[in-house]
């Protein structure tokens, strides 16, 4: 009787697993047969929520993006065959309240990790985690691959940085790296320092009762908001082409923050008159105002295309808080009240 031939193991590492987006994407490579590592960096409180479901199906690294010898033993054990690098400070405001060390973990950070890719797996595929906001004070409407970027905070210049080190090591060591220059997305797992999920959380908590008041600040600031969940699926497709390029993922419509709050606020049944207040401290020091992406590149190349609206997004994060906060009001971050959801800024 003839042998049958060996599937090989794909084996994926994420950094950030236990973020919005990790979480999401160790769900799909977990349904698609990937054996999934995660790193983790080691702290006083570690936070695994996100992937508690999960835990006993992936495998954890202790490692960390400031400490190039943990990234290259964590790859040497894992000896993954994709690597999605998703770690980052992601909050946009805390990049000017620490922007150094945004630089060493967003910037910086990146280029331990290729630099680990290099020496311990360096047949591997890399996928980096790009940004719209390194676009910041946009050169053209919309954006796309080739759009000149012009960060406008700390946090995006970090990420243009990371994006170049990873073409960068593409072109001079013949990795297959990718970055996917993502636009906003979002979903019930999003942190509640986000606008969005801030907004939402709002929305449910004021229908319950448990609170009375929003803060907010830029109103008027527009963004290409889509579902974190469409978004993994291409980070996945993107490694999966013979050649590494860069694609821009976004849904190609823009919406105001106005907009997030009209719907949330509309499907959870409460008035925005009375209960949102707007607060100048709230405002970026450099606002981005108006980013929307042209995602032409990634539905020719890979097929891809997002499945979910801003509307229904908005909607069903609405929903999940409203369940969550009905089951356990202290979940979201509600005992101070109002302020303790008024982080800044946006």
């Amino acid at each position: 009787m003839a042998r049958l031939a060996a599937v090989p193991i794909r084996r994926a590492l994420i950094t950030g697993i236990t973020g919005q987006d990790g979480s999401y994407l160790a769900e799909l490579l977990l349904e698609r047969g990937y054996e999934v590592h995660g790193l983790v960096r080691r702290s006083s409180s570690e936070h695994f929520e996100r992937i508690e479901h999960l835990r006993h199906r992936i495998r954890l690294h202790q490692a960390d993006l400031l400490d190039q010898r943990s990234l290259f033993d964590a790859l040497r054990e894992a000896r993954p065959t994709e690597i999605y690098n998703l770690a980052a400070m992601s909050f946009v405001a805390v990049s000017w309240i620490q922007p150094t060390l945004t630089a060493e973990f967003t910037g910086v950070g990146v280029t331990r990790m290729l630099e680990a890719v290099r020496d311990a797996c360096p047949e591997a595929r890399f996928y980096q985690a790009s940004s719209s906001e390194m676009f910041g004070n946009v050169r053209e409407v919309p954006q796309n691959e080739l759009t000149a970027f012009y960060p406008r905070s700390p946090y995006g210049v970090a990420k243009a940085y990371g994006h170049f080190i990873t073409v960068n090591y593409r072109e001079s060591y013949d990795l297959h790296a990718t970055s996917g220059i993502l636009f906003n997305h979002e979903s019930p797992r999003r942190g509640l320092e986000f606008v969005t999920r801030k907004i939402t959380s709002h929305a449910a908590a004021i229908r319950l009762g448990l609170v009375d008041q929003l803060e907010l600040g830029n109103l008027d600031a527009e963004r290409d908001w889509g579902y974190a969940r469409d978004y993994v699926q291409a980070m996945w497709m993107m490694l999966q082409q013979p050649e590494p390029q860069d694609y821009v993922i976004a849904t190609g419509v823009a919406h105001s923050v106005r907009d997030c709050l009209e719907i949330a606020f509309d499907h959870a049944g409460v008035e925005i008159d009375g209960h949102v207040v707007i607060n100048d401290a709230l405002k970026r020091p450099a606002e981005v105002d108006h980013l929307i992406g042209d995602a032409s590149k990634a539905k020719r190349d890979l097929g891809w295309e997002p499945a979910t609206s801003f509307e229904e997004l908005i909607r069903l994060m609405v929903d999940a808080d409203y369940e969550l906060l009905s089951r356990e009001p202290s979940a979201a971050g509600l005992r101070g009240g109002a302020r303790a959801l008024a982080l800044p800024r946006f």
